[in-house]
């Protein structure tokens, strides 16, 4: 079947080139408020003003989330931001911001919160001696908000939280949107060197069209398969995760997007099917109702076909894959092509041996004499 060119149709969020079109107020709040257009000024002038980014001090006590989600294979992650301006519509992220008495939708685009003493925090946590008696294992950046994103170029908490990485040789991995990654190749290579890092690039559509409503801010496709090549020249290993796959919307594109990532240097690659927590399944229910009206229900009803007839299924084992036969037949087809063009390979272990907190600075001084 040939596949119909997907087109954007004119909205509010795309005209301010953000990702959702809604902002009810989060799962946690007693009343909720919506905007209504009273016929003054209509919500649909193309001529508003783009909606403006704030950002807020996070006074986090710590930093590092452990992790026991058998889906997932990290045990800890940090994320120095809360809120991410790239407004992917699908971001599973999205509801986490309900816990802040904040919406799912354009709040968690617009207002993030920034932990400006995460170098600090990390440093502190890594020389606690229960840190060292625990098992080592990498540290997972990009799990819930892109550490990339636009904000970073300004305030730069994650090249901070990187330098602490690399006084303590711990080992993390990096998973991003941004071609900005490759500011901080001069840190990532001579680890890389040494088997402590290794970056996984998201790379959702090759259409730019689709990536411009879908994924607003992040970098374009063509930008982040040339932060790859940047990568992988520098001798970093490179991850693509062609995900999340919606069908009937990218999931054709899987097979050309990890030939163009392995062209650009990736070695290994990942992907998850299309999953909706929350109040997630709204805000896309209602991205696609506007952005493609044409395969609006065909999209939702085929995701149903994946996950039990629900939009949603948050079962261990099955939210990232999906059942039935088209989610059979999407791991099939990643499997072929991994194996066809050799991306097929484990993602490297990095090392744990290497890890040890940096002496002090009356240390430094004693061996200096």
């Amino acid at each position: 079947m040939e596949h119909i060119p997907f087109k954007a149709q004119p909205h509010i969020a795309a005209s301010r080139k953000r990702g959702a079109g809604l902002n009810r107020a989060g799962r946690y709040e007693s009343r909720a408020s919506e905007v209504v257009d009273d016929g003054w000024e209509s919500w649909n002038d193309p001529d508003l003003p783009p909606l403006s980014t704030t950002v807020q001090e996070d006074a986090a006590r710590s930093v590092i989330t452990r992790n026991d989600s058998p889906d997932i294979p990290f045990d800890r992650s940090l994320n120095a931001y809360r809120g991410c301006e790239h407004g992917c519509i699908y971001c599973y992220a999205r509801p986490s911001h309900n816990w802040l008495g904040l919406s799912s939708g354009l709040d968690f685009e617009t207002r993030l919160f920034a932990k400006s003493r995460a170098p600090e925090l990390l440093e502190a946590e890594l020389c606690r001696a229960a840190y060292r008696k625990k098992p080592m294992q990498p540290l997972a950046m990009g799990t819930n908000t892109d550490p990339y994103q636009p904000v970073e170029r300004r305030l730069r908490l994650t090249r901070r939280v990187l330098e602490v990485l690399r006084d303590f040789n711990h080992p993390f991995t990096i998973t991003t949107k941004s071609a900005m990654v490759v500011r901080d190749i001069d840190i990532l290579a001579p680890l890389a060197a040494r088997g402590l890092c290794a970056v996984a690039l998201s790379l959702t559509t090759l259409e730019r069209d689709l990536a411009r409503v879908m994924e607003p801010r992040a970098t374009p496709p063509a930008g982040r398969l040339e932060a790859m090549r940047a990568l992988s020249a520098a001798g970093i290993p490179v991850t693509v995760m062609s995900a999340p796959m919606i069908p009937a919307l990218n999931d054709h594109e899987m097979e050309a997007i990890l030939a163009a990532a392995h062209n650009a240097g990736a070695t290994s690659a990942g992907y998850t099917l299309l999953h909706l927590p929350y109040d997630l399944t709204e805000l896309f229910s209602d991205w696609l109702a506007t952005h493609a009206p044409d395969r609006a229900e065909h999209v939702l009803s085929l995701i149903r076909q994946t996950h039990q007839g629900c939009l949603n299924d948050a079962r261990f084992g099955f939210r990232m894959r999906g059942t039935g036969p088209i989610a059979d037949l999407l791991h099939l087809r990643f499997a072929n092509a991994c194996k066809r063009l050799g991306l097929d390979k484990p993602r490297p272990n990095l090392r744990t041996d290497l890890f040890r907190p940096p002496p002090r600075r009356g240390e430094q001084f004693k061996l200096a004499l």
